[in-house]
């Protein structure tokens, strides 16, 4: 298998393995910088470059190591997190065709997947989750949807591309391996229509806008997701609030805060398994001066990965 690129620092100052051979971790970090391309949108636009510009803000979401704090998890961070972490370096698409090129990211999924490590994806724009969706098949159990995003991305085609940004959830509907999703902090307008509105309701996806996370908080949200199967979580960092996350494509005001998403993260890590979670849709050119769209992803991983290791602890222990 082809090796990753090396990336320009690590995330956290993890160990850096660019040989999937040698790819061993309880938790792997995996950039995919590139998803099938729109005519109207033919060249990479700037979220290729948010998988290394998350890692160089990791000196702040990952300040000081393992000996130090961390309040979000109440234990020193080395006391949560994986002994064996990994930064598996980036996807980047050379002059492959797209096919070749998301074969060859999906065979990077089940090599991680299948040794057991959570994985931890940083895109790129939304069409890098469709094939990690994929390679959930080698798992060989239904895996239920986490999606947060200001959009449905329900498109079965955007002029003929199926595996864009806005198709990821419709594609992961057609997937027999896919049990079900929750859909939370959809506002505003985006590429969906009636149809894919209907469509997703028909499938049976929970969808819940931000206003009604405003309204009714998480509850409602967490009981809508089956606490007893696998999670994959994505998540468009529009899904957040431009006020959280201002580096963004399409920012549209009224999303969640990283109140919300952090303990819907931090709740569902120490409830039951999640196989993987990615972060999508950064644009660090218009991020703001200090990175905090790059800071709260990195925060939100490490909650997430933070809760997960108090989950398989606990059940090691069982």
């Amino acid at each position: 298998m082809q090796p990753t690129t090396r990336p320009e620092r690590p995330f956290g100052d993890w160990a850096v393995e660019t040989d999937p051979a040698r790819w061993q971790a309880d938790v792997a970090l995996l950039g995919i910088t590139h998803s099938e391309p729109y005519a109207h949108d033919p060249q990479p636009n700037d979220q290729t470059r948010a998988p290394d510009a998350v890692r160089r803000r990791s000196d702040i979401s990952c300040y000081g190591g393992r000996a130090h704090w961390d309040f979000d998890l109440d234990t020193n961070l080395g006391a949560v997190l994986a002994e064996r972490t990994l930064d598996c370096g980036n996807a980047v698409r050379g002059p492959e065709e797209y096919g070749e090129y998301a074969t060859r990211v999906q065979g990077y999924a089940e090599r991680l997947l299948t040794a057991g490590a959570q994985l931890i994806v940083v895109g790129g724009d939304h069409g890098v989750t469709i094939p990690v969706l994929d390679a959930l098949e080698v798992l060989g159990t239904k895996v239920y949807i986490v999606h947060i995003d200001a959009h449905l991305d329900w498109r079965e085609e955007v002029g003929g591309v199926r595996r864009g940004y806005s198709s990821p959830l419709r594609w992961a509907s057609l997937r027999p391996w896919i049990a079900g999703m929750t859909q939370i902090g959809l506002r505003a307008t985006g590429s969906a229509r009636r149809g894919e509105v209907e469509a997703a309701r028909t499938y049976g996806s929970r969808l819940f806008t931000a206003n009604a996370v405003h309204a009714g908080g998480l509850e409602p949200v967490i009981a809508s997701i089956p606490a007893d199967l696998p999670l994959y979580i994505t998540i468009d960092a529009d899904g957040l609030d431009p006020t959280v996350m201002p580096g963004v494509m399409a920012p549209a005001p009224g999303g969640l805060y990283f109140e919300q998403v952090a303990p819907l993260l931090t709740r569902l890590g120490r409830r039951q398994r999640v196989v993987g979670m990615d972060i999508v849709e950064i644009a660090p050119e218009f991020d703001a001066a200090n990175g905090i769209t790059c800071i709260t992803a990195g925060r939100l991983i490490v909650n997430l990965i933070g809760a997960s290791g108090e989950f398989r602890r606990r059940r090691a222990a069982a």
